[in-house]
């Protein structure tokens, strides 16, 4: 089985990238059933590919993000982005209000959320690098369709992924008593 999973993984990911790693393969049938050591143990593997992927074609929050405030303990898996382990980080001007997980707040202009995603294929038993989604809270009136929010992401290879705003905020705006923030998992939060 783990022979097979490596080379599904060298299929995915030419030998020349980092992702070509057979840490990636796991046994559980769900991906909720996994246990944090192997979530931790999919992270470790990741992390350092995954940061040099989202900064690979210059992309600014791809560059930066792993310089910010991080939000959580460990990866979560939420269910809100699909089948993906993610862990958020929090630029300088969120940090202090984010790291509250309050409801009725108002995020500051110029807030910036970078929340890594690892992608867990159940038919493949693998785990891959997933999308950098990017939350920008802009100016009041910016942007009033998505409470002046701006969605984006980088893929894994450093590509702008294409997102059509009302795609995110249709789910976020489930969490508009807290900005729209659909905060990490409890048990991994950090708090200040």
């Amino acid at each position: 089985m783990k022979f097979r999973a490596a080379l599904t993984a060298l299929a995915l990911f030419p030998a020349s990238t980092a992702f070509a790693q057979d840490c990636t393969a796991y046994t559980a049938e769900d991906p909720y059933d996994l246990t944090e050591a192997e979530i931790a143990a999919f992270y470790d593997c990741l992390k350092e590919s995954m940061a040099e992927g989202y900064a690979s074609q210059g992309d600014a929050v791809g560059n930066a993000y792993r310089d910010w405030t991080i939000t959580q303990t460990a990866p979560g898996l939420a269910g809100v982005h699909g089948n993906r382990l993610l862990i958020t980080y929090a630029n300088e001007f969120a940090a202090e209000q984010y790291l509250q997980y309050a409801e009725d707040i108002t995020m500051p202009v110029g807030s910036v959320l970078a929340k890594e995603s690892i992608t867990l294929s159940s038919k493949r038993q693998a785990a891959r690098p997933g999308p950098l989604f990017i939350m920008t809270k802009l100016a009041e009136g910016e942007a009033p369709e998505a409470d002046d929010w701006l969605y984006a992401g980088v893929q894994p290879n450093g590509k702008e992924m294409k997102i059509k705003q009302s795609f995110c905020h249709d789910c976020h705006v489930n969490y508009d008593y807290q900005d729209n923030l659909a905060y990490p998992l409890e048990e991994v939060r950090i708090s200040q």
